[in-house]
């Protein structure tokens, strides 16, 4: 059995993966990962050392240990001083006090009056929403693409699809989300600089302030005020929870779906075997889901959670008060769980893709649903009214943005014809 300490001790620098913060090869990082083992020392952006878990069995296991929590007050290096408020992830790490940074009976209540308005009746109720704004946005891919039917597609309609659903969802002013795209930009960059990090989480958290007062004065038929509803009629739900619950929604309920259509078509793109099994209806949309989400998750890495007592992971302990992350990129590719092909982009896959792309256990994204949805709406209309698209540059010239919990291209360039 091994201990490397990590989080602000002296783990020695050989056995450290640095994470890239450009994310120049994120297969083979995920592959260097997996071959660490199920518990894997790595340097965070800042020169932060926290554990990674990057094989599947032990995520699955760790996803619903009790000794993981998400409070930061169980990080010992922020205790002692070592993790300063100008990191660039702290708002990833400690994002405010919503259903992500609790546990237990205060993680329940919280995720339940979510969970409430995003029930799979609910969620269902949502597609002919979902629908329309997709033919709205495919009518105008056409007009944006140049003389040769090129058009940035994540731009024109990976990007405009979740951010218009998840503010109906919330109720926030379309006018609001150009601006809010910037700010989620530079929030998730792993190069922005601390200072303009700390800027951007101010002026989120008043954008967002200014939504809640606004739907106080104005409540409408959304999410965002039927929260406030819920913490006036008792359910001991305080401004500063709906306000977290709120940021913690609208970002995840758009990232992880715009990155899920983005590879969605990169994958089948460069796969056209594949994309024509699925175009035949021999295999069906749902399965190209789900091997998209296994084989390229959304979410890269995790973060963070913290150890209340020592803990075994296949003989490499980690101590209390280390901090952990949930490396989803590697362990969608872990063979252990996918058999040796793993690497492979496969919609055939049997049985069916069994992933964690979504989490596991009580803190499971309550949005998977919704993300699933507009996924299911969005790629066969997309791939029914242009037959013909196709990459416009050579797949190795699609580059990632540098986000280290996202797996982001910076654009995706088609023809449509």
């Amino acid at each position: 059995m091994t201990s490397c300490p990590v989080t602000g001790t002296d783990a020695a620098a050989d056995e450290v993966i640095v994470l890239d913060p450009l994310v120049r090869d994120l297969a083979g990082e995920g592959a260097r990962l997996r071959a660490a083992g199920p518990l894997a020392p790595v340097e965070l952006p800042g020169g932060v050392r926290v554990w990674a878990v990057t094989h599947h069995a032990a995520a699955r296991k760790l996803l619903t240990d009790s000794r993981l929590v998400k409070n930061i007050d169980h990080w010992a290096a922020h205790q002692r001083g070592e993790i300063p408020q100008t990191w660039p992830l702290i708002g990833l790490a400690d994002p405010g006090p919503s259903m992500l940074t609790f546990d237990g009976p205060e993680h329940r209540r919280l995720r339940t009056l979510t969970a409430q308005a995003l029930t799979p009746r609910r969620v269902a109720a949502m597609r002919p929403r979902i629908e329309e704004i997709t033919r709205e946005l495919l009518d105008d891919l056409s007009a944006k693409a140049d003389s040769e039917g090129r058009v940035d597609l994540k731009a024109g309609f990976a990007y405009p699809l979740p951010m218009a659903v998840i503010g109906d969802l919330l109720g926030i002013d379309t006018t609001q989300i150009p601006r809010l795209r910037t700010l989620y930009d530079g929030f998730f960059s792993s190069v922005t600089p601390p200072e303009e990090v700390q800027g951007i989480i101010a002026e989120l958290g008043s954008l967002f302030s200014a939504v809640l007062a606004q739907k106080k004065e104005s409540p409408g038929d959304d999410l965002t005020s039927a929260l406030l509803a819920a913490a006036e009629e008792g359910d001991s739900l305080s401004d500063e929870e709906v306000l977290a619950t709120v940021q913690v929604l609208i970002t995840a309920g758009h990232e992880t779906t715009i990155s899920l259509i983005v590879s969605a078509v990169r994958a089948l793109l460069t796969h056209p075997g594949q994309l024509a099994l699925v175009r035949s209806g021999e295999v069906s949309w749902e399965a190209a889901i789900e091997e998209t989400l296994r084989w390229d998750a959304p979410t890269t890495h995790v973060l963070i959670r913290f150890a209340t007592e020592d803990i075994d992971v296949g003989g490499t302990v980690m101590k209390q008060g280390d901090a952990v992350i949930i490396a989803y990129g590697a362990i969608g590719r872990d063979e252990r769980q996918h058999g040796p092909d793993a690497g492979r982009f496969d919609v055939t896959r049997t049985p069916p893709t069994r992933h964690l792309s979504f989490g596991h256990g009580p803190h499971v994204c309550p949005g998977a649903p919704l993300s699933r949805l507009e996924a299911l709406v969005a790629l066969p209309a997309l791939f029914d009214r242009f037959p013909e698209l196709s990459l416009a540059v050579p797949p190795e010239e699609l580059r990632n943005k540098p986000a280290i919990t996202q797996n982001e291209l910076y654009e995706l360039p088609v023809r449509l014809h």
